[in-house]
């Protein structure tokens, strides 16, 4: 009697339905301490931002080239009833030909723990501005030459890091601060034309030479009728970004070289125009080129922790399938501890690569991981075949996790690859299963079932 009330609890705690049921369960339960680890991971993130902005800050923020443009005031006299009136409005000339070489040397400084990319750029410009005359003439006296001006932009001033080299047609000028044409260029630097003769179709030549330090971009606009731009950089990850992509590129170990060239007809704004009309379209027309790695260790990371519900899955399969087939009864409270271990490889992660690079950072949490629970299912499992069984798989679902993290634009086909070659690892393992017949850890020592 007493046997036969026993039997109803016996058959429960073998039911392989109610232990899929319980390790599906613990499977989700589990997604709550990694979604903590994920906003943990995303603290860190943000502190990095914000150290990175510190950095910037300190050094010199990202910087925007800009122009030069020539600026001549225009004067027109009108008459009313006997009264002359005289107005000037600025006419602003865009270069004719516009051509920029420069060398990137990044830097990394450091803020605590964390590391923002800065520069240090050595640029030359060169080119020339012809005098057009294509303003409206009525009413127009002639030009007002000794208030005519050279602007140039410069988005963080605290960057120029030597005396500027300006030179316009053959004559070494004088730099003054601020541009004199704010509505234009907000910030930068400008020259005087002082009595110079401008003469409608003169060809003016500039040359200008800047050395410039920033963080993270380096931008220009194409103020040039045609505009050459040439960079180069020891910096092996760059993305180009703006307006204009380069030209032509070259990415090596030695770093980058990237050439953009940019015509009138690519942008919305003309070579000349009189006073503000398209100060706006300028910015719309910006190009350049971020140091920035493509992938930062934090979005790895975090990325990373996306895949735990696969890695804690695989891991409980594993699990689950030695119980089936090696007739064993694993608690869901062992399985429990082992999907915590997995939780702590993600924290690990991200702690350790704050201090060393991601790839090592990696490496060794996974051996600390991959090691402890292979180490705790020996005492489980009772059989060293099923432990390194269960060691390969570990190993590599978290060398799977790598290379996905590493192929940064094929994750998603290699994530999707790896869960169907899973999936159909583990049909054919179970395919001659009988389900409906099957009992866990159930040896023969079990309860007689006809007492």
């Amino acid at each position: 009697m007493e046997n036969s009330q026993l039997k109803p609890l016996i058959s429960l705690k073998y039911s392989v339905t109610l232990k899929l049921l319980i390790i599906g369960f613990l499977a989700l339960v589990l997604l709550i301490p990694n979604a903590f680890i994920v906003s943990i991971i995303e603290e860190r993130s943000f502190l990095n931002e914000e150290a990175i902005k510190e950095i910037g800050s300190k050094w010199a923020e990202s910087q925007e080239i800009v122009g030069p443009i020539l600026s001549i005031p225009l004067v027109y006299e009108t008459e009313k009833d006997g009264k002359k009136t005289i107005t000037n409005e600025d006419y602003q000339i865009l270069p004719h030909q516009l051509k920029i070489e420069g060398k990137v040397l990044p830097e990394i400084l450091k803020r605590g723990i964390y590391k923002g990319v800065v520069y240090r750029s050595d640029l030359v410009i060169k080119g020339s501005f012809v005098v057009l005359d294509d303003f409206d003439k009525k009413d127009f006296v002639g030009f007002k030459t000794p208030e005519a001006k050279v602007s140039f932009g410069v988005t963080d001033l605290r960057g120029i890091e030597d005396e500027v080299d300006f030179t316009i047609n053959g004559e070494k000028k004088q730099v003054n601060p601020g541009t004199g044409n704010f509505k234009m260029i907000a910030s930068g630097f400008s020259i005087s034309m002082g009595g110079s003769e401008l003469v409608v179709g003169d060809s003016i030549p500039f040359t200008i030479r800047l050395k410039l330090k920033g963080s993270k971009n380096l931008s220009f606009i194409p103020t040039g009728k045609t505009t050459d731009v040439h960079i180069q950089s020891p910096w092996t990850a760059p993305k180009f970004d703006g307006k204009f992509l380069p030209n032509n590129r070259n990415l090596s170990e030695e770093g980058f070289t990237a050439d953009w060239k940019v015509l009138e007809l690519n942008r919305n704004f003309p070579q000349s125009w009189v006073n503000n009309a398209y100060a706006e379209n300028l910015k719309s027309a910006s190009f350049g080129v971020d140091l920035l790695s493509p992938m930062e260790d934090y979005q790895k990371s975090t990325r990373s922790a996306k895949y735990a519900l696969m890695t804690i899955g695989l891991t409980f399969l594993m699990f689950f399938l030695v119980e089936v087939l090696g007739k064993k009864n694993i608690h869901p409270f062992q399985y429990a501890m082992v999907g915590f271990a997995i939780c702590l490889f993600y924290i690990l992660l991200v702690s350790i690569s704050e201090q060393v690079s991601f790839n090592i950072a990696y490496l060794i949490s996974t051996i600390a991981v991959v090691g402890t629970i292979c180490l705790y299912s020996l005492s489980l499992f009772k059989v060293k075949k099923y432990t390194f069984i269960l060691a390969t798989v570990l190993l590599g679902s978290f060398g799977f996790l790598f290379v996905t993290l590493q192929m940064e634009d094929y994750a998603l086909l290699m994530g999707s690859i790896g869960l169907f070659i899973i999936l159909a690892t583990t049909m054919y393992i179970t395919r001659n299963i009988d389900w409906n017949r099957m009992s866990l850890g159930k040896s023969e020592e079990s309860p007689d079932q006809s007492s």
